[in-house]
């Protein structure tokens, strides 16, 4: 079996499972059902529930789906679950422009491709930390030729110079190394062992809004919970001095192409203090 990406469409009337999920909770629904909510949508002369369902009987089960490694579906199981937050700042006043980083305790479920620019000795203590990749000139030269085959790039404050001039193409992808988020070091080995253990970074768009990934729809609930309260704990540490009223006006956490589900800012606030 094959599975094509997604696309957006509406659901039929007559299976609306969401609004009993919504209503009701997973217990109300049924293992397609369930998957179909995952999904949120269905492929070209399906509808979702119909594709939950032709899944279910190709494979067995709900579990047996989310824990399958198979290629064809990598993409069920290996689902993101992202957290969004609307803060009560302004992102175009430089004291409230949020930006920090995260140690997920479990990881984001995503195999980080770390890139460090560095001359030697300090190339060479990067790749024994575990960097993908590590040099100088090579790199920079591959950058400027297209190559994009990384996920985070991190820099000796040494090579800033060099690193600057890529400045255009880097910064678009959000890959430019800055020292707010720690990619500007000479602990190179540091920095390596924490993107690899599940650092992520985060920080407002121009839309007052966060968006993070906290983990994949194979995780446990109480691993998908114990990222989601050290990210939280986090950007609530990250909060400005300046900002006044409600800081957190909105929590959002959804599996990628799927419906988000919203949740009660207060109550959550509440539960991280204690």
């Amino acid at each position: 079996m094959s599975l094509q990406h997604p696309t957006i469409r509406e659901w039929p009337a007559e299976d609306r499972p969401r609004e009993r999920f919504l209503t009701k909770g997973a217990d109300a629904l049924s293992d397609a059902e369930c998957l179909a909510i995952l999904f949120g949508t269905g492929v070209p002369g399906q509808t979702a529930l119909d594709q939950a369902q032709a899944l279910l009987a190709a494979f067995g089960s709900l579990g047996e789906i989310a824990g399958r490694e198979v290629q064809e579906l990598a993409w069920v199981g290996g689902l993101g679950i992202a957290k969004a937050v609307r803060l009560g700042v302004d992102p175009k006043k430089a004291d409230q422009a949020i930006r920090g980083t995260v140690a997920l305790p479990h990881g984001a479920g995503k195999e980080v491709r770390v890139l460090v620019l560095a001359k030697p000795p300090k190339d060479e203590e990067a790749k024994a930390a575990g960097a993908d990749h590590a040099g100088l000139q090579e790199y920079v030269q591959k950058i400027q030729g297209g190559w994009a085959d990384i996920d985070v790039i991190i820099a000796t404050p040494d090579v800033m110079m060099e690193v600057g001039k890529l400045g255009k193409i880097l910064g678009p992808r959000g890959l430019m190394p800055n020292p707010k988020s720690g990619t500007v070091t000479f602990d190179v080995s540091k920095a390596v062992n924490e993107l690899k253990a599940g650092k992520i970074e985060f920080r407002v768009d121009k839309g007052s809004n966060v968006h993070a990934p906290v983990g994949k729809a194979s995780f446990s609930e109480e691993k998908l919970l114990e990222n989601t309260a050290m990210f939280l704990r986090e950007l609530v540490r990250a909060r400005p001095a300046a900002t006044k009223g409600t800081y957190i006006k909105s929590l959002t956490m959804s599996a990628t192409m799927g419906p988000g589900i919203t949740l009660d800012p207060a109550a959550v606030t509440a539960d991280l203090a204690h």
